[in-house]
């Protein structure tokens, strides 16, 4: 069967196609959560729509959407169920990331099938690498790969140990074949990304199959911006990594505005019988909650859109500007949290039980916000000390 083409889907027809999937979701948020992984009926819509194709090259059938169309995907999805946009944006992103490999590469894992999906687990400390002849041997034990269930391959992150290029990094991609999947994914929130480990062992992986994370920074060092050279491809993905999930939590936290503000117009007090929308306190904690996320949202696309820029005017961002977004991501992410303290609040004890959909995005907020990418001690620090005249040395970003 030939996988659909959606190159000549617009930017616009991609958002109310994304849109348009947030009450079905909403409405098997639930089921999710129990079968902790995306439900086939969900993973068939976002295949149907295009939408995890957002950002794949339009050779291979992808929309090539700018880098904040990732966000506007990931965004929407996340007002109907944060599980399914966490997952799905990590899947989208890494039609994205292939684009950048050498076109062997892209050959192996869209030539027969460019709806293939592919998981993660970047750590680079997480898997052990030995030079070989043509390669690398690769063992190493990955956590948190979103999605890795549904998906035909995985990007797994790894350290040479040896030679010439001992020390330096990599993202090796690898077909489900050669690792083993942990079903060890059970969590507070965001319980069905299916966000297993995975382990692999002596496994062989060819040269043309290994990008290195430098080539992540920005720019035309990466293979695939051979092939693939519109600026998308350009795009500092080193900095700017934070924002592609991040954009789930800001959909997450404005659906739990949605669903606050519905319950406040239909209720009531229990207690006095007064009309809660009449009560100045629950007013402004509406308002705050809403300040807040309007904040994230303007501050996590509008950073996303000027990486875009960037890549459009032939330019990388400096060091100062990559870690400024990394700064920017992690205080966005606090606005959502903090928009949710005012949001439970609101919501009482009726907002704990289980069949309440703001528990369950309070708990994917949560879990989410976790992520090493929002740590703000690390993410503040670092752009206050080289502000502050410090000496910062980040290779890799």
């Amino acid at each position: 069967m030939t996988a659909p083409d959606f190159s000549g889907v617009s930017h616009e027809e991609a958002i109310q196609r994304a849109s348009s999937l947030v009450p079905a979701l909403r409405e098997r948020a639930t089921r999710a959560e129990q079968a902790r992984i995306l439900l086939p009926e969900t993973l068939d819509d976002l295949h149907r729509t295009g939408v995890l194709r957002a950002l794949q090259p339009k050779r291979w059938g992808g929309m090539e959407l700018p880098f904040e169309g990732c966000f506007d995907m990931a965004y929407h999805l996340g007002r109907g169920c944060a599980s399914t946009s966490w997952a799905g944006v990590n899947l989208l992103i890494h039609h994205w990331m292939l684009g950048l490999w050498d076109e062997e590469a892209q050959q192996d894992g869209w030539g027969s099938d460019p709806e293939a999906l592919i998981a993660s687990g970047v750590a680079t400390a997480q898997g052990k690498a030995w030079a070989v002849d043509g390669g690398f041997r690769v063992s190493g034990r990955w956590n948190f790969s979103s999605g890795v269930n549904v998906s035909s391959w995985n990007m797994l992150g790894m350290t040479v140990q040896d030679g010439d290029e001992a020390g330096s990094q990599f993202l090796v991609l690898v077909p489900k074949t050669d690792y083993a999947i942990v079903d060890d994914w059970q969590v507070l929130g965001m319980r069905s990304t299916g966000s297993m480990t995975v382990e692999a062992t002596d496994i062989f992986v060819p040269r043309h199959r290994a990008l290195s994370v430098l080539d992540l920074r920005g720019g035309t060092s990466a293979p695939g911006t051979r092939t693939n050279p519109s600026a998308l491809f350009r795009v500092a993905m080193s900095g700017f990594s934070g924002h592609v999930i991040a954009s789930t939590l800001v959909g997450n936290a404005q659906a739990a505005l949605e669903v606050t503000v519905d319950t406040i117009r239909q209720k009531s007090s229990a207690y006095t019988g007064a009309v809660l929308r009449d009560i100045q306190a629950v007013q402004m904690r509406v308002s705050a909650a809403a300040a807040r996320i309007d904040a994230a949202y303007g501050i996590v696309r509008s950073d996303m859109a000027e990486a875009q820029a960037f890549a459009e005017r032939g330019e990388v961002p400096d060091l100062e500007r990559k870690l400024r977004a990394k700064r920017n991501v992690s205080f966005a992410v606090g606005l959502c949290s903090e928009a949710f303290d005012n949001l439970m609040t609101l919501g009482g004890a009726n907002g704990t039980y289980d069949r309440n959909p703001l528990q369950r995005m309070f708990r994917d907020d949560r879990s989410g916000a976790t992520h090493i990418q929002f740590n703000q001690d690390m993410n503040y620090s670092t752009w206050g000390l080289m502000a502050l005249g410090g000496d910062v040395r980040m290779p890799t970003l």
